[in-house]
């Protein structure tokens, strides 16, 4: 089977026992990055990629993803300055615009969030320059600060930012300024044609002479060789959960908008288990396949290939059902067991 490239996300549904597990695994089978996810108000995403850092060697350690919302740029600038002081060269700064309604729920709206990430990210870019920092924008000030210390001279840090990135605008402005993007889960293969295009775009107003940008996508996977409908099961009461919660999500992976609606007479937010599985029922086995990779191990990772072949460099693997067979069957399928 073909090798291709993998990653590892690392989102809140792990506990922290299977959290560094997964990274350390993912560090000594060869995988490429890590990826620690930043949900709903369950788990913060720096201080997990801080420890992962210290018990890693060689995987790079990522956001997937902090937002813009919460964080004061020169406070995010110097939180991705200490991890790469824990693991240098291997920090990697995935970002994006916070969700709602949860950003309205504490207070922080989201406006005009290509604007405001514009900003956040010229301000950051700046820092990991090692730079004087001055600007005054509509969503971002600072007035003449940079990295301070009393130990040993700043220098400049190659930290990468990717956008995580569903609409075409903030595609397109990944394309512009970042290195690159970490498109979110249960997108189909079909939506990034038009991912692409829109990263391709803002790779064309580029000023630094760059003609490409790293493509990361998050792909929701479960395996189970002995009872597949089983696996097929985990993923559809994620997909379900998804579709209740996040509207950007029922927007492009192609469901109609009366399923959404039904599901949300179901379960409401925030859905109980309960209210989960009764939804679920209402959600097609073929929407299942087309947005995750599910099933016995040989199906799931043809999906991986599929996506990898339409244009993801790096797929990145999130466990669902039995998380533990999952990765270790993937990584068999991989050449990386």
């Amino acid at each position: 089977m073909t090798a291709i490239p993998l990653g590892v996300h690392l989102g809140e549904r792990l506990t922290l026992d299977q959290t560094w597990w997964q990274a350390e695994f993912a560090d000594t089978h060869g995988f490429e990055s890590v990826w620690v996810a930043e949900g709903r108000l369950a788990r913060d995403g720096i201080v997990p990629a801080a420890v992962i850092a210290s018990r890693t060697q060689r995987v790079g350690v990522a956001t997937g993803v902090v937002n813009n919302n919460s964080r004061n740029a020169a406070l995010m600038a110097v939180t991705f300055k200490t991890i790469d002081e824990i693991a240098p060269g291997r920090a990697i700064l995935g970002i994006g615009a916070w969700w709602e309604p949860i950003a309205s729920k504490v207070g922080t709206p989201v406006e005009r969030p290509v604007t405001a990430m514009r900003e956040y990210v010229g301000v950051l870019q700046a820092f990991f320059r090692n730079e004087l920092v001055s600007f005054s924008g509509d969503f971002v000030h600072m007035d003449g600060v940079r990295f301070d210390s009393m130990y040993h001279e700043n220098k400049p840090i190659d930290v990468p930012i990717y956008f995580g990135s569903v609409g075409p605008q903030m595609l397109q402005l990944a394309g512009e300024i970042a290195d690159g993007v970490n498109l979110d889960f249960l997108l189909p293969v079909s939506y990034l044609e038009g991912a692409l295009a829109a990263i391709d775009k803002g790779i064309a107003k580029r000023s630094d002479g760059r003609d490409r940008i790293h493509v990361t996508q998050i792909i929701a996977c479960s395996v189970d060789d002995d009872d597949p409908d089983e696996a097929v099961d985990a993923c559809r009461a994620f997909l379900t959960q998804y579709l209740m919660q996040q509207p950007h999500i029922a927007e492009h992976c192609g469901v109609e908008p009366e399923l959404v609606e039904r599901i949300k007479e179901v379960a409401g937010w925030p859905a109980t288990p309960d209210d989960v599985r009764r939804a679920m029922r209402l959600v097609p086995t073929s929407l299942v396949h087309e947005v995750t990779a599910c099933g016995r191990a040989g199906q799931a990772y043809e999906k991986l290939l599929e996506f990898h072949d339409a244009g993801v460099e790096l797929p990145l693997i999130s466990t669902h059902g039995d998380k533990e067979q999952t990765l270790l069957a993937l990584a068999a399928a991989a050449g990386k067991g």
